[in-house]
């Protein structure tokens, strides 16, 4: 048998297309309030990034950051459909999934820049969000380990009775590491109230999903190894994406077990801000551009009658939280030197940030 990779040198393999444009999706059983926050939500996080961008080129966002432009309608859509107690599980590209959850933009734009009024005191960056009190549960450095974590929160939940549920997000090269096999094999005997969500953009860092995985949908097509349905949604219509995390949502929260949800969508950098993304075919990574999420949503409000003045003024109250959030970021004082000795394990115990 010959593997794929044997049929071309690195970086070289066929080009996978978006979905064909379409206004069929216009009459989903969405409200048009609904619609408003998912637009609102994802201008946000796209404006958020493009500045994290900026700052990082200017070199004040300290270590690396891994951003999801082009990937906003699935932070968006599970966003909106969340109850407030629910727990969001994140990989380290979680600025979108940050947001989503309510954190306030200020601390979020200081830990990137490591900051002592960021989120976690400047020493998280932005591979390490956290806020639990939004129900954001962190941001997870390591392939696939939160989704065994993620199954802890939701026994939890269940055990308790709280008919809170844990989402917990991944990307599709997670889908090949054990953990993901375990957590699902778990989650499903156990019928625990958690949502699995594979964010499968087609690159694991910078290898081609398709090029070492048997399977067309590394994630949906495996779900019936846990008796679970194949799910797989068009990860860049925020319609689609919230409809189908409401239908996941409800199955957790009423007891019927977990889901496994396959979001297919593209990011339109690289891998990390050093990663420049060459590996990607020209041809591809132009159609995912024209098939934007913000720009195929914005034109879909506008067909539902909402006024191009009015998503102007989102897009201008975006930025002006942006604006402000770089303004606090920017003038918060650097970590003293006392703080590297909190919220860390110390003499037999935790020695927490006051």
């Amino acid at each position: 048998m010959r593997l794929p990779l044997a049929e071309h040198r690195y970086g070289e393999h066929g080009v996978v297309l978006p979905p064909e444009r379409s206004d069929s999706n216009d009459a989903l059983d969405v409200d048009l309030e609904t619609r408003r926050q998912l637009y609102r939500s994802m201008r946000e996080m796209r404006t958020f990034e493009k500045r994290a961008y900026d700052l990082f080129m200017k070199q004040l966002v300290k270590g690396t950051s891994h951003l999801s432009l082009g990937m906003e309608a699935i932070a968006a859509g599970f966003g909106a459909a969340m109850h407030e107690d629910d727990y969001t599980f994140a990989t380290y590209r979680g600025h979108a999934h940050t947001l989503a959850r309510g954190v306030p933009m200020t601390p979020v734009l200081a830990e990137l820049l490591g900051r002592a009024n960021g989120l976690m005191g400047g020493k998280g960056g932005s591979m390490h969000l956290t806020s639990v009190e939004h129900g954001m549960m962190g941001s997870y450095a390591i392939i696939g380990a939160h989704l065994t974590i993620a199954n802890g929160a939701a026994w939890s939940a269940q055990y308790r009775g709280s008919g809170q549920v844990a989402v917990c997000f991944f990307g599709d090269g997670t889908t090949n590491i054990g953990a993901f096999h375990e957590a699902l094999n778990y989650a499903a005997v156990y019928r625990l109230p958690v949502v699995f969500v594979c964010e499968n953009n087609l690159y694991m860092e910078y290898t081609s999903i398709r090029d070492i995985t048997a399977v067309a949908h590394p994630a949906a097509d495996r779900a019936a190894a846990y008796g679970l349905e194949s799910i797989v949604v068009d990860g860049n219509d925020a319609d689609a994406v919230h409809l189908a995390a409401l239908e996941a949502l409800d199955r957790a929260r009423s007891g019927r077990g977990p889901s496994l949800v396959e979001a297919l969508t593209y990011r339109h950098g690289g891998h990390s801000r050093a990663d420049p993304g060459k590996y990607r075919p020209t041809g591809e990574v132009d159609a995912w551009k024209t098939y934007d999420p913000l720009t195929i949503y914005r034109e879909r409000l506008g067909r539902l009658g909402v006024p191009e003045a009015e998503l102007d003024a989102m897009d201008a109250t975006a930025l002006a939280l942006v604006d402000a959030a770089t303004e606090g970021a920017i003038a918060g004082e650097l970590p003293s030197p006392e703080s590297a000795f909190t919220d860390v394990w110390a003499d037999g115990g935790w020695s927490w940030r006051n």
